[in-house]
């Protein structure tokens, strides 16, 4: 057979093409269990991103719970999660269109059980409702709502109680707070847990986990059990035998803790790992109870592991598993269902036999043909730490070019796509993402870079972008670039930077950044619905994220010149570099205007730029065609700008 063919690096074709990404592959939500059977939640582009709730059915087929046009989506913090919830083989799930709670009985059509927004043609006007549970004695489900009635205030956040089967817009539980989440039943009904935070608070900086009597109707004689402004509780459950867990990164890193009978609480095991996630949505698991004495948990120690946990000794014991990255952890029935990936595998929802170990995939983000198609071109990343500014050490994950048909010519570096993960409080995902592939099997290196800020490293790393969001994040992307170039890992003159949300703005900050070392080293950008102006952003954004700036950047305006230093669309001037801006003009969380303010000031300067607008889309594209021509249009603008390469296909 004739060898591999020489081509320059960012010209190989590759199977691994837009429309395989857009066509084949599902996003992967949350992971539930009713007694024995297992259900999970998945988005299918295909659909135009309408979110299912599908039931795994005791002879292996699956089917979907929620019919079109139900859309199993909550808009609760506009990031949504926990939007569904099953009990008795009866489903509670939000629908995106109309943000009502529908009972979906089997066999029956879903029955509305909260009001209708007052304009049907406004739906952003209504009662929002996420993150419930059903209390099956009392026929109630009990969850978070969001009150978005009266548009001259702020959005009210409450825990209420909504009657099954009649519904109504429910009995307020909880209030006072400006957020809410994780309301958790104790097994016997008598007690209610909840998670609360208020302005200017993220869920990752500061949460209160408080307790109550409940009696259905009301609660009584509320105790806060730990949290305050400088510490993050995240997930309280109550174990079979009535007593309350929860994490906390009171040490530094986020561990599991107990709630002991005298009301102290007690670290579980104490570790520098990651017991815990930042919320960015609601239903997040990292944990679940195989019975009174022993937990499964999923952790980060560079890369996630799955592991039995003993509550009374804190021993843990790690499964060999081939995964690098956990979700959604459940457990019932004796056994464990998670979603879970890793570099060379997709996304899958997984059930595990905690006793053997054995583990059988449920559902896969891609269809196994296809990936067998592709496996020949995939890469694993590689996780990288290297020198920052300040004498700091930042991460990243870096995925080298590959592609069996390809090599290129003796001497040559390849380009690079830098990647700046959205948040900025996140991660960059170790699991298989054919939207990375698309890049390293053309022949282009890809750097997922985890900036100061990030999570999976403990406190003191993420609160590195404390008041140095657009600074740290800055330096980091840079640093990574020199780092590679200096080992002759990526071609100096052809690295961009690409990134979606907050990662849009880090993307935008480097380009137009103050040191002329750092914009020089990208050659051209992709801003995906990022930020380009902080004081718009203030002004705009939704109610969730309104003060996150305060930690960010600062109180505003007290500190309007920071602001005004940091907002890329004001350093229009020093920007030479092309750029490619990709939004929906349904955002809500970083609406067109910012996009809009950056394009126009780079059109009057006459420097190269692309705008995709797409129709329909909110913060993230969810519908196959939008994906797959935002993926061909990044490619094609960089292929011209900065790779300087013909493209084959």
């Amino acid at each position: 057979m004739p060898g591999p063919v020489t081509a320059t690096f960012g010209s190989w074709a590759s199977p691994i093409t837009s429309d395989l990404i857009a066509a084949a592959s599902v996003g992967l939500h949350d992971v539930l269990l009713d007694g024995d059977t297992i259900y999970w939640v998945e988005g299918r582009p295909q659909e135009a991103g309408r979110y299912v709730l599908v039931r795994r059915n005791a002879d292996g087929t699956s089917a979907d719970v929620n019919p079109p046009p139900i859309n199993a989506r909550t808009r609760v913090h506009e990031y949504g999660g926990g939007g569904a919830v099953v009990a008795g083989g009866v489903a509670y799930v939000s629908n995106f269109r109309d943000q009502r709670l529908y009972r979906i009985a089997p066999g029956a059509a879903p029955e509305p059980m909260t009001p209708a927004p007052p304009d049907p043609n406004n739906p952003d006007v209504s009662l929002r409702y996420a993150d419930g549970r059903i209390d099956t004695a009392r026929g109630l489900w009990v969850g978070v709502r969001e009150d978005h009635l009266d548009r001259a205030r702020e959005a009210v956040n409450t825990v209420v109680a909504v009657p099954l089967p009649g519904g109504g817009p429910g009995t307020v539980l909880v209030k006072g707070n400006d957020f809410y989440s994780s309301p958790r039943l104790s097994p016997d009904g008598k007690q209610l847990a909840w998670l609360c935070w208020n302005h200017p608070n993220m869920p990752w900086v500061g949460t209160e986990l408080w307790v109550a009597a409940f009696d259905g109707g009301a609660i009584a004689n509320a105790t806060k059990v730990a949290g305050g402004p400088a510490e993050s509780v995240f997930q309280p459950e109550w174990a079979p035998d009535g007593r309350l867990y929860f994490v906390s990164d009171k040490s530094g890193w986020w561990n599991l803790y107990r709630r002991e009978s005298d009301g102290t609480v007690a670290a579980i095991c104490p570790r520098s790992a990651e017991f815990g996630q930042p919320a960015w949505t609601f239903g997040i698991s990292t944990y679940a109870f195989l019975s009174d004495r022993e937990a499964v948990c999923s952790y980060v120690e560079g890369l996630g592991r799955l592991a039995r946990l003993d509550l009374s000794t804190g021993t843990l014991t790690p499964l060999d598993l081939p995964y690098t990255e956990f979700g959604a952890v459940r457990a019932g029935g004796g056994k464990v269902v998670f979603r879970g990936g890793s570099g060379t595998t997709p996304a899958a929802v997984v059930a595990l036999d905690p006793g053997s170990g054995a583990t059988s995939v449920l559902r896969s983000a891609t269809p196994d043909a296809d990936l067998a198609r592709v496996k020949p071109y995939l890469t694993a990343p590689t996780p990288i730490t290297f020198p920052t500014a300040g004498g700091r050490s930042a991460h990243a994950l870096y995925y080298p070019p590959h592609n069996p048909d390809f090599a290129a010519p003796a001497g040559e570096k390849p380009p690079l796509v830098v990647k700046c993960h959205g948040g900025p409080t996140a991660s960059a995902s170790s699991t298989l993402d054919l939207r990375t592939q698309f890049w390293s099997s053309r022949g282009v290196a890809v750097v997922d870079v985890n900036y100061g800020g990030s999570t999976g490293y403990g406190r003191e790393y993420r609160d590195r972008l404390r008041l140095s969001w657009g600074v740290v994040d800055v330096e980091d992307c840079a640093a990574a670039v020199r780092h590679l170039v200096g080992k002759g890992l990526a071609d100096a003159g052809r690295a961009v930077i690409t990134g979606g949300s907050a990662g849009g703005f880090t993307t935008l900050a480097c380009l137009t950044a103050a040191d002329p070392a750092i914009r020089g080293t990208f050659k051209a950008g992709g801003s995906h619905y990022g930020v380009s102006d902080l004081e718009a952003l203030v002004r705009d954004t939704h109610k969730f994220e309104s003060r996150y700036l305060d930690w960010l950047v600062g109180p505003y305006p007290e500190a309007k010149p920071v602001y005004e230093e940091r907002a890329p669309v004001r350093h229009s001037d020093r920007l030479s570099a092309p750029v490619a801006f990709f939004q929906g003009d349904e955002d809500r969380i970083v609406p067109p205007n910012q996009t809009e303010l950056m394009v126009d000031a780079l059109r009057r300067k006459g420097v190269p730029v692309l705008y995709l607008l797409f129709a329909g889309e909110q913060h993230g594209f969810r519908q196959g065609a939008n994906i797959k021509r935002a993926l061909d249009a990044e490619l094609y603008f960089y292929a011209v700008q900065a790779f300087k390469v013909g493209m084959r296909f």
